[in-house]
């Protein structure tokens, strides 16, 4: 039950990436390029997005455990780090020169872009890199 309600949650989310254009690299650049031809049209897409996902986890709140895991996947830490800051800094580059973020990027495969053949390929071996990364240490308790 778990996989056909993780393909059909896959299904839904690329169909509404594809709908919203977030396939579509020069579409995404141009959301980016605030100096530039802004395309404020993503904007009504990622407030949609932030609406569906607070809701999303405001039931979760109320929920003693998910219907197909046993127990949520909620980040118990709320600490800012370096390597928080160093990730998010990185998606932004890489989203703000490709046009792409992994979702999408995995959702226009199946358009035959060759850029994101060649994104997806290099967050891959990203994710692979971060294996050998040292673990970030722990905070000690007093």
């Amino acid at each position: 039950m778990r996989i056909i309600a993780a393909l059909l949650s896959g299904l839904v989310f690329g169909f509404g990436l594809a709908l919203s254009g977030m396939l579509n690299p020069v579409r995404v650049l141009g959301f980016l390029d605030l100096a530039g031809a802004w395309d404020p049209s993503l904007a009504f897409v990622l407030a949609g997005a932030v609406v569906v996902s607070a809701g999303g986890y405001l039931v979760s709140r109320r929920l003693a455990r998910p219907a197909l895991a046993p127990t949520f996947d909620i980040p118990a830490s709320r600490r800012i780090d370096l390597r928080l800051i160093g990730g998010a800094a990185l998606f932004g580059i890489g989203w703000g020169m490709a046009g792409f973020c992994p979702g999408p990027a995995i959702a226009s495969l199946s358009l035959g872009y060759g850029k994101s053949v060649l994104f997806v390929a290099a967050m891959l071996v990203g994710m692979a890199a971060f294996r050998f990364m040292p673990a970030a240490p722990r905070a000690r308790h007093a």
